[in-house]
């Protein structure tokens, strides 16, 4: 070998060695200024141990039926601050943060019982739970976005637990995330270890994902966004996103939609860009006896821009395919025992 090609060979050397050991020494630190999520969440809420993860909620109301609602990606609670009293006027309520948002403990991998519990299979897993923990044997379940496809889970996969789906603007047909072949890169150790500096650099695409969400971004104030970037202050935000980025997808969903057998009512914003209404009616055709309804000048939150027509058709699927299916039930048993 010339000593040109030698000198080649060792450069290449050297540069491979780089490649390969540089990221698994540089050190990453926690994000800055963060703190336990015990110290910064709302007061209006509390945490629950559900299958070794501190979850947080927010619970308001009582009786039956019970309302579980699941937020989208990025968001959390707050997401749904305008329609939890609406809704308890007819309803338990129970909004969670999704592992990886809001202030649920973001566990590290291995430190979880089951399911990875960042992917939808392990969501779906923990809502059940988190129903159990709660005394709560049946729900109506309320999905948005990519909450929507761990809702349409629970209810293929536990479907003795689901008295009727609301799946709004549901990212199921396309669910977003990393491509499937991206993937197993992710899991390659050099890139692991950078993943949350690559994801703290991340946020402000995540806030322009927030102004695209809305019909009228002039209508987003400053609390509003400050209440998103909220969970931001939370140890280890950044390795959560990046978990989740790296999760599981959701599988065949999509494939699945028609062994949904409990009530379901698909919403969308007519100016959704995010998941188009085509997307969302796609998915009403696709589950047996599905209702679709559209709400106008609205985009991909109807709940946060529309939220009194959003609980206005809520309440009026429940009342026909629910409650009164339920006072037949036990108008029946009555019956039976008399």
């Amino acid at each position: 070998m010339s000593r040109g090609a030698k000198a080649v060979v060792w450069v290449c050397g050297c540069l491979l060695v780089l490649v390969t050991l540089v990221p698994l020494v540089i050190p990453v630190r926690p994000a800055p200024g963060t703190l336990p999520a015990a110290e910064v969440a709302p007061g209006g809420g509390r945490f629950v141990e559900v299958e070794g993860i501190s979850v947080y909620l927010e619970e308001a109301g009582d009786g039956e039926p019970a309302l579980i609602l699941l937020h989208g990606f990025g968001a959390s609670v707050f997401s749904f601050r305008e329609v939890i009293e609406p809704l308890t006027e007819w309803a338990r309520v129970v909004a969670f943060d999704r592992p990886g948002f809001g202030f649920t403990e973001r566990p590290r991998r291995g430190g979880w019982q089951g399911a990875n519990p960042y992917g939808v299979e392990g969501q779906a897993g923990l809502t059940v739970a988190l129903m159990d923990e709660l005394g709560v044997d049946r729900a109506v379940l309320i999905g948005h976005s990519a909450g929507a496809a761990v809702a349409a889970r629970v209810a293929i996969v536990y479907p003795e637990r689901v008295d009727a789906l609301i799946l709004v603007a549901p990212a199921i047909l396309t669910s977003g995330g990393a491509p499937g072949w991206v993937r197993p890169l992710l899991a390659i150790p050099q890139i692991d270890r950078l993943g949350p500096l690559a994801v703290r650099g991340f946020v402000d695409r995540l806030e322009g994902i927030l102004d695209r969400s809305w019909y009228d971004a002039s209508r987003l104030t400053d609390g509003v966004r400050e209440g998103y970037k909220a969970p931001l202050r939370v140890d280890g935000w950044d390795r959560g996103l990046w978990e989740i980025l790296r999760a599981p997808s959701a599988g065949d969903i999509a494939g699945r939609l028609s062994e949904i057998c409990v009530p379901v009512l698909v919403l969308s914003g007519t100016a959704d860009e995010i998941v188009p209404p085509s997307d969302s009616l796609a998915v009403a055709e696709a589950v047996p006896g599905a209702r679709f309804a559209l709400i106008d000048e609205t985009g991909h939150v109807p709940h946060e821009e529309r939220p009194a027509d959003f609980v206005m058709l809520i309440e009026e699927f429940l009342k026909e395919r629910v409650f009164a299916s339920q006072a037949r039930a036990r108008e029946s048993k009555s019956s039976e025992e008399w």
